[in-house]
């Protein structure tokens, strides 16, 4: 089961209100979900009730293999930048560990050539 961190859309019509929501990737958008992660109203005008994310979780989710969302990513970024900041490292070094992978294979590969020639 692939589980996907996004806005799931609620409210009344022309007065959108968005849960922020942990839930299977193949279920639709106001479908079930499994855990609230948080919420977002964008017609609020103060700040505090704009956006409320609990970032412990959202990291929890994470670090279990969650993916998120383009719109989720936003608003993560607004109230808890580190989490993103973490998951671009551990690409960058995943990038990197892959790379060194490939450079590994090709000299074994350039040894296996030159030793047949």
């Amino acid at each position: 089961m692939a589980l996907k961190i996004r806005l799931r859309q609620q409210g009344r019509t022309n007065r959108p209100f968005y849960r922020l929501v942990l839930t299977d990737s193949r279920s639709p958008r106001d479908g079930k979900y499994l855990e609230m992660l948080g919420w977002y109203n964008p017609f609020e005008t103060q700040e505090d009730r704009l956006l409320n994310v609990r970032a412990d979780r959202v990291q929890h989710w994470v670090s279990q293999g969650a993916q998120i969302s383009e719109a989720a990513q936003t608003l993560i970024k607004k109230v808890a930048p580190t989490i993103l900041q973490e998951i671009t490292q551990k690409s960058l070094a995943l990038r990197a560990k892959l790379t060194q992978k490939q450079r590994e294979r090709r000299k074994r590969r350039r040894e296996s050539e030159s030793a047949k020639a």
